[in-house]
């Protein structure tokens, strides 16, 4: 399994493996990990519906762990724009590819933030790395 993709983001692909069944293992991968999904945006419906264009599968899955995010936003309300974590799906030939943001990426725009952010951040991270470790493995 190849791992190129933004470096902004934890990246996999799954060789032979349908979206919903990725969809399905990254949620479950999630869930160990004490985050739930909030959205779901199909990207490809909604360039269909809105601009009459044809647009490979693609997914954004708003992930959320209630306990890291009630730290973020206690620490800085502000925070809520960064929220919650993103995890993009697309069908990429064969396989679907698999990017989960890295929340230190996304914090590193508050550069003058509380730094109870960095420590909320690191958490998030680590937890997201276990998932992208766990849909790495063959």
């Amino acid at each position: 399994m190849t791992t190129e993709g933004p470096a902004y983001g934890f990246n996999v692909r799954l060789p032979g493996v349908p979206m919903e069944e990725a969809k399905r293992r990254v949620a479950d991968a999630l869930a160990e990990q004490g985050f739930g999904i909030l959205t779901e945006i199909d990207v490809a419906a909604t360039m269909q519906k809105k601009l009459g264009e044809t647009f490979r599968p693609y997914l954004i899955l708003g992930a959320c762990n209630p306990k890291i995010a009630h730290r973020a936003l206690s620490a800085d309300p502000g925070i809520g724009l960064l929220l919650p974590c993103n995890v993009c799906l697309w069908q990429d030939g064969d396989a679907t590819f698999v990017s989960i943001a890295d929340p230190r990426a996304m914090f590193q725009v508050v550069d003058s933030g509380p730094a109870a952010l960095e420590a909320v951040a690191a958490e998030a991270r680590e937890r997201l790395k276990a998932v992208h470790a766990r849909l790495a493995k063959p």
